[in-house]
């Protein structure tokens, strides 16, 4: 094999990473991180409405040059790098993360009279203000198009694009009549390293497209005139200013233009691949195959897996989406997630406990000699509403059975549970519908670096869990994509499969169910689906609260052995 390398740009929440591979192994050969510096931690907020969260786009801008720069002047002390041997740039994004934009496809916030606007910014992944017209979407297409709904899992997201734009409309219409053209993060950076000057020339993703914004070809692309007409009409005169196609990663998104070429170092005409979204090529780099979950663990987690395109699959209500080509071409991409995990984790120890990384190596070295129930508490992982299987980002968290002798470490440790009792949910959802889930591949910062939370998923979900063998599978996805976008010839390869084969691995550590362990939280669990079903408000849900706190008791007292 020819000697190659790609380099994958992987935007974060808080930050932009930029990573060279090495495409005959996927070796990391250099990284840079760029934290974005607008905002607290990279994220606009306002303290009037907590469901706010905007970003700068010219961090993404500026974080894009010092990120792949500092990641090419690390690579070049490698033996055998030369950045004439890169041969192909993939980006991986946040999402749905849309851009209001105008006709030169700069974003509006870069210019002066919006740059103190924060409906004219990025709206981030995690924005909630468009909740009352998630519902408002959701109740009008179960009447006018249930179709647009099948494929997302029945209800759409405060999280998701057309939410965002309406709510934009309604609270800044200033800001929507001057947007030409709305673009999601993960097809704009591609658009910007290709030099596209025109939003309606931009190669838009099926990735976004398809899970956040109602796309399919099955009914024409984008959810029609008439029926974005029903929500309001200027989101109907929108639509012809968005796209009418959207593509998986069979073909790039163009190519490197001159100006940036220069400013990388770089060569001028090396392919640009399709942008997807973090998780979707995070679970590409950690080797999603049929049968495969990838759970992306940060600070919400994101699940993935993929079915071959060949078969008939179902629809599976409440799950973020089913895609034809979403994570890679010729499978149906399947995503679901919570909204919140390390954030969970992050709340309490950080914000209510007012510690540090110090504190969270101290709780997690002292909840891990509880036993399963031991702490008698049970929690419901809802700190920013419920993004599968429920889709309500109105319900909020809950820990049950605290005492006065309740410890910090207790409510730490019933925190991880809550979210793994989450996951669970999230599975046998999948299950149920004939999504096959036979083993479980787990990436991420936690999945690195906190034993009890990786032991406590093994118990709670009855698999072994697998963790990928690169620490930065985002960006190794997006640099797989590179690679296959061009090609054998110049170094790459021809397909996903045949890339993800030398490119992916696992680490050899992995964490085993304990049996002892998987049979109490199999009695934790059942009590956890009497609160999910009970407080999510699940058609048909039985639950005994009167005896719910005592029932919690029993398992305490046989597991401290009182």
């Amino acid at each position: 094999m020819k000697r190659a390398f790609t380099v994958g740009i992987d935007y974060g929440t808080n930050s932009v990473r930029s990573v060279v591979f090495d495409c005959a192994d996927g070796r990391e050969i250099g990284t840079t991180v760029f934290d974005y510096p607008s905002g607290d931690q990279g994220i606009l907020l306002d303290p009037r409405d907590p469901h706010l969260a905007r970003q700068n786009p010219g961090d993404y801008i500026e974080g894009l040059e010092i990120s792949v720069r500092g990641a090419l002047a690390e690579a070049e002390g490698q033996e055998g790098f030369a950045a004439e041997a890169v041969i192909g740039i993939g980006v991986d994004t946040t999402g749905s993360t849309p851009i209001p934009v105008n006709g030169a496809n700069r974003p509006l916030a870069l210019e002066k009279k919006w740059q103190d606007n924060l409906a004219a910014h990025a709206w981030l992944w995690k924005d909630h203000t468009g909740a009352e017209e998630a519902a408002a979407i959701t109740a009008i297409a179960r009447d006018h198009a249930p179709e647009y709904l099948a494929p997302i899992g029945g209800v759409y997201s405060s999280e998701w694009f057309w939410s965002k734009i309406w709510h934009c409309l309604k609270v800044a219409p200033d800001v929507f009549e001057a947007a030409e053209s709305w673009v999601e993060l993960a097809d704009f950076v591609p658009a910007v390293l290709a030099g596209i000057t025109d939003p309606r020339d931009i190669l838009r993703c099926v990735c976004a497209a398809g899970h956040k914004a109602m796309y399919s070809e099955a009914w024409g692309g984008l959810p029609s005139k008439e029926f974005l007409t029903r929500l309001d009409p200027q989101l109907a005169a929108l639509r012809d200013r968005l796209y009418e196609k959207a593509h998986a990663a069979d073909r790039p998104a163009g190519t490197l233009n001159g100006d940036w070429a220069r400013k990388l170092g770089l060569t001028e005409g090396i392919p640009v691949a399709m942008g997807a979204f973090d998780a979707h090529y995070g679970a590409v780099g950690a080797g999603v195959q049929s049968g495969t979950l990838v759970k992306i663990i940060g600070t919400s987690t994101c699940d993935c897996a993929v079915a071959s395109a060949k078969e008939q699959v179902q629809d599976v209500p409440g799950i973020c989406g089913i895609v034809n080509g979403s994570i890679m071409p010729a499978y149906y991409g399947i995503e679901a997630g919570q909204s919140a995990v390390g954030d969970i984790l992050k709340w309490w120890v950080e914000g209510v406990c007012e510690g540090d990384d110090k504190l969270h190596a101290a709780l997690s070295e002292e909840a891990a000699g509880l036993k399963p129930g031991q702490s008698g508490l049970v929690a419901l992982d809802w700190n920013n509403g419920n993004r599968t299987i429920l889709v309500d980002p109105r319900l909020s968290g809950l820990i049950v059975g605290q005492t006065l002798h309740t410890t910090r470490a207790e409510v730490y440790r019933a925190l991880i549970e809550a979210t793994a009792f989450g996951a669970r949910a999230i599975i046998e959802r999948m299950t149920e519908y004939g999504i096959p889930v036979e083993r479980v591949v787990c990436c991420g910062g936690i999945a690195e670096k906190n034993d009890l939370f990786m032991q406590i998923y093994a118990d709670v979900l009855g698999h072994p869990m697998l963790i990928a063998g690169s620490p930065q599978t985002p960006a190794l996805g997006s640099a797989i994509s590179a690679a296959v976008a061009a090609g054998a010839e110049a170094g790459g390869y021809s397909t996903f499969e045949s890339a993800q084969k030398r490119m992916s691995s696992l680490k050899e550590r992995r964490f085993v169910p304990d049996p002892e362990a998987s049979a109490v939280y199999d009695e934790l669990y059942t009590l956890y689906r009497e609160l999910h079903d009970s407080f999510g408000g699940v058609e048909g849900a039985r639950s005994d609260l009167a005896s719910f706190m005592k029932r919690l008791l029993v398992i305490r007292e046989r597991q401290s052995g009182k």
